[in-house]
């Protein structure tokens, strides 16, 4: 059995003492002052330092980013539907490789602590399953080390494009573990037959559903109106997400708290990267409701945008920075945003700082989860199931 003590911690949960975490091959099994390190194969000094758990990636885009390639000069038109052309052109004549690129990204997120993670891939009529089997491979390379979920996203559509429904069958069959979905007013053009289409797929290979709705105010609102009542029609309570939510924005407050007191009802989780460009749903509008609110980047250094970095405490200072959050106590509800709150809002089990819950740690330079969201200080050590896999922001 392989055994991790690491010595001198602090949790920043009720209490300031120095604590010891006692790991064994892939569980914390003790979480106490003092424990005893005889027969314990390795042992660190935590140096009395903030230990967080493993950090969660909600929503990002791993099979499209350029991380780590030569600058992508973007001149891309405004339009939502310019950008989705315009990537679909790119990645089908540049030679762009998923595998390699969502390796080296996912890779980048797991030395700044991020142990689960979700990440919707392309599924089209021109690419097939071409980018799906690239993550597909990242996540087995991965295995053992990074949690990751994988969403078959029809990026371009599914009505306006025939067959691709068929690809997204294919997807769920050869792995793929949700089902995503666009736009079904603005992208589909028939809404009640786009959330027909995608809620028959995910009843028929019992899988979960996010669905980005970038639509606004009213328009957001009739769509996201369709996926609750197919949610509750099927009964599919804690297995849909909502990505963006924009319409939760820019809707009067009558209107939206009725929506989110039905999310709450459903267990329909929101997912937020809380961009400062566009009017979002309030975070604390959302808590209060009870739904849950996940962070993620969506997408990074792609053709969509030069921005984002995989560092999810710099993701929860961006959502505690457009949500107004100053208190510290506010800023701790940023961090559940990519920490409890992420892993519960996609069902990543067994998280958290607990006797046996999965040992993802993650130790900073910080006095307190607020001052970790804000400074978002070099994580010193990262261990994902058990296992020290990064130092200094490195991995070993």
């Amino acid at each position: 059995m392989n055994s991790l003590l690491i010595r001198n911690v602090r949790t920043g949960e009720g209490t300031d003492c120095p604590l010891d975490v006692l790991v064994e091959d892939d569980r914390i099994v003790r979480i106490a002052p003092a424990i005893d390190a005889k027969d314990v194969s390795k042992v660190e000094d935590g140096a009395g330092m903030l230990l967080l758990p493993g950090l969660v990636e909600g929503h990002t885009h791993l099979d499209k980013t350029h991380w780590g390639m030569p600058w992508y000069r973007n001149a891309v038109a405004p339009r939502l539907i310019d950008r989705i052309e315009n990537e679909r052109h790119w990645r089908a004549t540049s030679g762009h490789d998923a595998g390699a690129q969502s390796l080296a990204l996912a890779r980048a997120f797991l030395a700044a602590g991020t142990t689960r993670l979700r990440t919707h891939v392309d599924i089209d009529t021109d690419a097939g399953l071409r980018h799906l089997h690239g993550v597909l491979a990242t996540r087995e390379m991965l295995r053992g080390q990074m949690e990751l979920q994988i969403v078959a996203f029809p990026q371009s559509g599914v009505l306006k494009r025939p067959g691709t429904d068929a690809l997204l069958a294919d997807a769920l069959r050869a792995g793929a573990d949700l089902l995503g979905g666009l736009d079904p007013c603005a992208i589909e053009g028939d809404a009640v037959a786009a959330v027909d289409l995608l809620f028959g797929l995910a009843e028929q290979y019992g899988c979960g559903l996010d669905i980005h709705l970038h639509e606004r105010s009213t328009m957001g609102a009739y769509s996201l109106d369709l996926i609750l009542q197919r949610t509750a029609a099927l009964t599919m309570h804690g297995k849909v997400a909502i990505s963006h939510g924009f319409c939760l924005g820019d809707l009067a407050e009558r209107e939206r708290d009725a929506l989110l007191a039905r999310m709450a009802e459903l267990d329909v989780a929101l997912v937020t990267t809380a961009p400062a460009s566009i009017a979002v749903p309030s975070v604390a509008a959302c808590r209060a409701a009870g739904v849950t609110v996940v962070g993620g980047n969506d997408g990074i250094r792609d053709t969509w945008t030069p921005y984002g970095t995989p560092d999810m405490l710099e993701r929860a200072m961006l959502i505690g920075l457009r949500n107004d959050f100053r208190r510290d106590v506010d800023l701790e509800i940023a961090l559940d945003c990519v920490t409890h709150s992420a892993a519960r809002g996609c069902g990543f089990a067994g998280y958290g700082l607990s006797p046996g819950h999965r040992a993802d740690l993650v130790l900073v330079d910080a006095q307190t989860p607020a001052e970790a969201v804000v400074a978002r200080p070099v994580r010193k050590l990262v261990v994902a199931a058990g296992r020290i896999v990064a130092r200094g922001g490195h991995l070993i």
